[in-house]
């Protein structure tokens, strides 16, 4: 599957604080019609489990009763992270633009193959990939710093103006999907190095000293490398100091224009009213940033799978948000979104299909009784 183009608009950009106004909590009047049709629906009340509950909270979302995903995109960035240089990762750099290069070309790498699978148009954005040249299917509007971010170690990732423009940046894709008729968006991204990112953006929002509770092996790094992400994650933690409460503070200390760009997809979802599905830990990153931003974004994000990364069990505990799948998944990409998408789409159809006891015509004393198990 190769990726997909997004359709210009001349629709004017919304600014973070223009944003942040629209803001507003899930429909409850349509999450309550949403509860009562599941209890009239012919099964056991409670029966569909996790099933029922996403459904109503999808209500909540489009203020629909019945709601359709025919139309899937995900959304995935790329950039590279100067704290590479710190041998933080396994994997080398110039694989952020092999892979932004696979995915736009269509080669069957993950991402590709499951969007493909499951019927997800891949939209691609270049933030910063080093070396990586104009693609007709990868967005470069936005390409902030063409030899990605700064090293954090030693100074700032980025400027707080850039971190800003990366967060209105994902605020806009999402709008621009949502224009586009998309009922669904899923979140990815790639960068070699974004799980040191990813982790000390989330030791810094959940103001957490020991790194043993947020930083994990990532690609797979050996036990000494693995030693060496903690010592310096903590060393850059203790010399930026970024402010907790401060998504824009946090981002421009010690995150990733993939973090910043994800944080403004997450506030776009409810802005624009689209769900949006979160992957690992780089998406969980993010989304902890948006709820720094308003705690409302979590309404509208859907956790796709538990990831095996420390800093991701803190992260979405924090969120109070529940992993649909456990699949032992490490890829990245954001290649738990289309598979949890199908559980969504299922959740979808039995509020579409299933009868009711009405239309069944059941016995009312039978009803009652299996309306009670």
């Amino acid at each position: 599957m190769s990726a997909s183009d997004s359709t210009q608009s001349t629709a004017p950009r919304l600014r973070l604080e223009e944003a942040l106004a629209l803001v507003r909590p899930l429909d409850s009047e349509a999450m309550q019609a949403a509860s009562e049709y599941q209890h009239s629906l012919l099964k056991p009340a409670g029966s569909l489990g996790e099933l029922e509950s996403i459904a109503i909270r999808f209500a909540g979302i489009t203020g629909q009763l019945h709601n359709d995903i025919s139309r899937k995109v995900h959304l995935l960035f790329g950039s590279d992270h100067g704290i590479y240089e710190e041998g933080v990762s396994g994997t080398p750099q110039h694989f952020t633009r092999r892979m932004m290069e696979f995915y736009a070309n269509g080669v069957g790498c993950g991402i590709n193959v499951l969007c493909a699978h499951v019927g997800v148009d891949l939209r691609l954005f270049d933030l910063g990939v080093k070396g990586l040249a104009p693609h007709p299917h990868i967005d470069a509007s936005c390409r902030l710093m063409p030899e990605g971010t700064e090293n954090f170690a030693r100074k700032r990732a980025m400027t707080r103006e850039t971190a800003l423009r990366a967060v209105e940046f994902g605020l806009e894709a999402v709008g621009q999907a949502k224009r586009d008729g998309y009922q669904i968006a899923g979140t990815g991204e790639v960068g070699m190095g974004n799980t040191s990112a990813a982790a000390a953006c989330i030791m810094a929002a959940l103001r957490l000293d020991d790194p043993e509770m947020a930083v994990g092996r990532g690609g797979g790094l050996t036990d000494e490398a693995l030693a060496r992400k903690k010592q310096v994650i903590s060393e850059a933690l203790s010399m930026h100091a970024p402010n907790p409460d401060d998504a824009l503070d946090i981002l421009s200390c010690v995150g990733g224009l993939d973090i910043a760009a994800m944080t403004g997809v997450f506030l776009g979802a409810v802005v624009h009213r689209l769900p949006v599905v979160i992957d690992g830990v780089i998406s969980v990153a993010g989304a902890l940033l948006a709820a720094k931003l308003t705690p409302l974004v979590t309404g509208c994000i859907f956790a796709s799978h538990h990831s095996r990364e420390p800093g991701y069990s803190i992260a979405i505990e924090a969120l109070g948000l529940t992993p649909m799948l456990t699949l032992g998944m490490r890829l990245g990409e954001g290649s738990g979104c289309p598979v949890a998408m199908q559980v969504i789409d299922s959740a979808l159809a039995v509020m579409n299909r299933m009868d009711t006891f009405d239309e069944a015509s059941l016995e009312s004393d039978y009803r009652a009784e299996l309306k009670q198990d």
